[in-house]
């Protein structure tokens, strides 16, 4: 009995367990009774003494009588025993509203891994323990426990566990499961859980919804198998076991231009494109049949596969037309995101639309490379930054659960989901299982009315899975026997689909029927997607007809009148009284000011300004992107100028180049995020779709170009012959070789000149203040949008022999070749017995050398346009020097690199009778530049000197 005493002791100071508490006493005891681990411990303490108190028969039997325990509690509580026990009660009552919260967070945050998202369940859905009730020291005495559960949207302010635990598992369990808690915003956060709960994850579509969703998964696997059956072997990388991404597609567009969305610019990789372009944007598919049997016009110099086509198509909506485009992409997958988000902004800015609310871009991706390609990364990085912002990206990802088809399941990444990288942006996720197409189209509600509510990217993870390999001549089975097990007994999406809703009386054969017309569509090559619009043209549509068919020689009108370039550098060089500048800046300005009035030359950063400012002051807008554009990496711009008083981080900036006249177009500026890649891609988008737009990119260094390369391989040199993409980009990359090592030197000449062909660019390598305001205003006034690459210098953006006079920019134009310079030397020119012939700083150390060494029978040719190369003006200043038996080709970069192997070809077509082409530069070299100044130095006296000595190695005889 000691022990007995010792428990009762424990009570004996409570003064709140009243009678009114005994029923909750006796259904705790009754539990108790049943599994005596069911109740708290010091409960189960109490009530273990209590079994120890004679019974009335004397026995010491443990099913103790209610009524006598109910007696003896009321008895307690009258004499204030009981006190204790009651304050127990309401400890652990608090403990469980608490649990209650915790298991509401649980399937709010980590809910999605425990739904049920794939179609061939391969694995057992795992064990979450946060998910379990015990795990918070619920039992299933607590079952019927009723909590508040006004934090919820389930429709109750009170719900019982049981009920609580159903609806939970409804909403985040089910065939989606969302990941949204990692957002640090509570109104989101509360706008998902509004969204989910109110429905529990459920659609509820009315028996016409359904037949349509039906309809487009008819549609999707009716292409694939008849393309299949008729051209046998062919590639096509088939959309089939992800079906329900065309019923997706359909939802977006329809509920998109419903809610006032005008335009979608749409990219996608391979998979499920030849789908998208016949049954989303009404590709007529005797066109596609014209593809495959090789019988399409072939229009292009080069032409590309089928699955790499763009298309574009106006679809009816319960909103009026939408315009859709689908964007022309390489092999390289990923790479397209960058160019569509350029895209989308450029129709932004020329409809006035700063939020996204009228173009909406959607990228389409597969599982491995979306979290595999770095370009992912950039891309997402810069979807809320002032400058490249597009309102929001619906992402959409064709998770087939594999790689390439050899892909061990264990190597794909090294995160949970395919999906984890757009957390760096807070970005939600709705993964859903794509053999419910439903919840596929919910998903897809979901995603559009977040993005256009908060303008933010949002991704729908489509889970379901590959039929075929990755291409059709592919067997999967060789390296995935496993999963392609399951994928053979799968019988498809549409067909689970079409069961299920013959189970609910909506026609026993309407799926059979459904195949059938669309297979009569097929035979006939007829439309797929009814609401298709032809002949419809908005106002916004861009016309490109007045820019193709050019020639590059026509120059174009770019000098402008005194009298304008007086106004625009005195409105160039005004600075507000209100904005203080740094003093270095200031000198910059006020010597700005004394060019604009012809009282010194003009340096290479007025001579840009003014070309800037003449274009955005006759209606043509500048866009100026890259890492340093604001300041320039080396100082001349000074574009923004900063107000070194300023109290506010966004406050105290003025840019001249806004305020030149009072009808001006836009010019932007924009110091961009560390990226080349994206950042590009971006741009080569924006011209793609803005031909009226001067659009730049600035690499802070050249050879950060190389960071690039796919844009600069799959896009601008080869869009135009691939796919008939005329493109007006500018890349200014500094280019010098300034003893700064192998990465500071060198901006890659060799690769762009590799890439010219068909005349699909313009390489640039301008040597003074008065070419490159030319050559910018060329750009635009011509009428021909081809790519230019500018190669820019550094040390000659404040070389003064690099200056201009004013006359230089009222008069003439951009000159391809400049000729000799030095009076003597062109007055004697029967005397030359040298040309020496080069590109860019070169010149200007070629012609102090010369000055030392009193050569006046060498002449030096500037060609400033490398490609297309200028046979004409090139030929022409050679023809002036006729006793000229040698010529020299002198270039910075090593042998194998620069300019050599691509000019020598075009100089020897001019050359006459005679003569002979000689080298001088630095050695071939694996490296750019060497990193020792002193070596640098040596080089550079050498590669000098042989300018002039005699000529040896390789010659080329005419």
């Amino acid at each position: 009995m000691s022990q007995t005493n010792d428990v009762y002791a424990a009570y004996s100071g409570n003064t709140y367990l009243f009678g009114g508490n005994a029923p909750y006493v006796e259904e705790m005891y009754e539990n108790y009774l049943a599994d005596p681990t069911s109740v708290p411990e010091n409960w189960r303490e109490y009530f273990d003494a209590l079994q120890h108190v004679p019974a009335a028969d004397g026995s010491d039997a443990r099913d103790v009588p209610h009524l006598p325990v109910i007696n003896a509690f009321a008895e307690r509580a009258k004499s204030g025993v009981t006190q204790t026990v009651v304050a127990s009660v309401d400890a652990e009552m608090g403990r469980k509203r608490t649990s209650a919260q915790q298991l509401i967070a649980a399937y709010r945050n980590v809910g999605q891994r425990f739904a049920d998202l794939d179609p061939l369940k391969r694995t057992e859905r795992p064990s979450i323990p946060e998910l379990d009730p015990a795990f918070y020291g619920f039992n299933s005495a607590d079952q019927e426990t009723v909590f508040d559960v006004s934090n919820t949207f389930f429709g109750k302010d009170k719900m019982s566990l049981r009920e609580l635990l159903n609806a939970l598992r409804e909403t985040y369990c089910s065939s989606i499961g969302i990941e949204f808690m990692h957002t640090t915003n509570q109104e989101q956060k509360r706008w998902w859980q509004q969204k989910l709960e109110s429905v529990r994850a459920k659609p509820a579509f009315t028996a016409e919804k359904k037949r349509h969703i039906l309809d487009r998964l008819t549609a999707a696997e009716g292409l694939e198998r008849y393309l299949h059956t008729k051209y046998v072997g062919q590639k096509r990388f088939s959309l089939e076991g992800g079906e329900s991404f065309i019923a997706s597609m359909d939802e977006l567009i329809q509920q998109a231009g419903a809610k006032g969305v005008q335009e979608i610019v749409i990219g996608m990789a391979h998979r499920g494109r030849l789908n998208v372009l016949v049954n989303t944007l009404g590709k007529m598919p005797k066109d596609l049949f014209a593809e495959f049997d090789h019988t399409a016009p072939e229009d292009l110099p080069a032409g590309d596969v089928k699955y790499h086509q763009g298309f574009s198509s106006d679809i009816s909506t319960p909103g009026g037309p939408v315009h859709l485009s689908l964007a022309f992409n390489p092999s390289h997958l990923e790479i397209v995101n960058p160019v569509v988000e350029g895209s989308v902004r450029a129709r932004m800015d020329r409809r006035g639309d700063k939020v996204g609310a009228q173009v909406l871009p959607v990228l389409v991706h597969g599982d491995s490379a979306f979290g595999g390609q770095g370009v992912n990364q950039e891309t997402l990085a810069l979807s809320e930054t002032r400058g490249y912002t597009t309102g929001g990206t619906v992402h959409i990802i064709i998770n087939n659960q594999i790689g390439f088809t050899t892909s061990d399941p264990r190597d794909l990444r090294s995160t949970l989901y395919c999906t984890d990288i757009v957390k760096m942006i807070e970005a939600p996720v709705l993964h859903v299982n794509g053999d419910d197409p439903e919840a596929v189209v919910l998903a897809t509600q979901l995603a559009l009315e977040y993005r256009l509510e908060f303008r933010k990217d949002v991704v729908i993870d489509i889970i379901c899975f590959r039929k075929l390999g990755h291409n059709e001549q592919d067997t999967p089975a060789l390296t995935q026997p496993l999963m392609y097990k399951k994928i053979a007994a799968h019988p498809g999406t549409r067909r689970l689909y079409a069961d299920k809703l013959a189970a609910q009386g909506l026609g026993e054969t309407l799926g059979d029927d459904m195949v059938k017309a669309y297979r009569a569509a097929m035979d006939e090559g007829r439309h797929t997607v009814n609401p298709v619009i032809s002949n419809f043209k908005s106002k916004y549509a861009v016309d490109w007809t007045p820019f193709l068919g050019k020639k590059w020689t026509d120059a174009g009108d770019t000098a402008i009148p005194l009298t304008e370039w007086k106004r625009l550098a005195e409105k160039l060089t005004t600075i507000p009284a209100s904005v203080n500048p740094h003093q270095l800046v200031k000198k910059v300005y006020d010597d700005r000011a004394a060019m604009g009035r012809g009282e010194i030359n003009v340096d290479w950063g007025m001579g840009e300004h003014m070309a800037f400012a003449s274009l955005v002051a006759s209606g043509y807008p500048v866009r100026l992107s890259g890492e340093d554009c604001g300041r320039g990496t080396f100082t001349h711009r000074h574009a923004v100028i900063h107000d070194q008083k300023r109290e506010k981080w966004d406050e105290g900036t003025y840019i001249p180049l806004q305020n030149v006249a009072d009808n001006q177009a836009s010019f932007t500026v924009i110091d961009s995020i560390l990226s080349e890649e994206a950042v590009l891609g971006f741009e080569y988008g924006y011209a793609g779709s803005e031909p009226n737009s001067l659009v730049i990119w600035e690499a802070q260094f050249g050879d950060f170009a190389n960071g690039a390369q796919v844009v600069i391989d799959q896009f601008i040199a080869s869009g135009e012959v691939k796919w008939g993409r005329a493109n007006g980009l500018v890349m200014m990359l500094p280019h010098g070789y300034e003893g700064q090592g192998p990465e500071h030197s060198s901006a890659r000449l060799e690769r762009f000149m590799q890439l010219a062909a068909d005349t699909n660019m313009q390489i640039v390598q301008p040597t003074t203040a008065s070419q490159i305001f030319h050559v910018l205003r060329r750009q635009m006034v011509r009428n021909l949008r081809k790519p230019l690459v500018l190669f820019t210098p550094k040390s000659l953006l404040r070389n003064k022999d690099a200056t201009s006079p004013l006359s230089e920019f009222t008069k003439g134009s951009f000159q391809t070749v400049i000729g000799e310079q030095n009076a003597d030397v062109v007055a004697n020119a029967a005397k030359v017995k040298r040309v020496i012939a080069c590109s860019g700083k070169v010149y200007y150390d070629l012609v102090k050398k010369r000055a030392e060494k009193g050569s006046d029978d060498v002449a030096i040719i500037r060609v400033e346009q490398l490609y297309p190369f200028p046979h004409k003006a090139f030929g022409s200043e050679l023809k002036k020097y006729p006793n000229a038996t040698d010529l020299v080709w002198c270039q910075d970069e090593p042998q194998n690199q620069g300019a050599w192997f691509f000019v020598q070809h075009y100089i020897h077509e001019n050359m006459l009778s005679g003569q002979k082409l000689g080298y001088s530069g630095r050695a071939a070299s694996a490296s750019p530049a060497v990193g020792y100044s002193h070596l640098h130095q040596d080089q550079q006296k050498a590669l000098i000197e042989g300018a002039f000595a005699k000529l040896k190695g390789f010659v080329l005889t005419k």
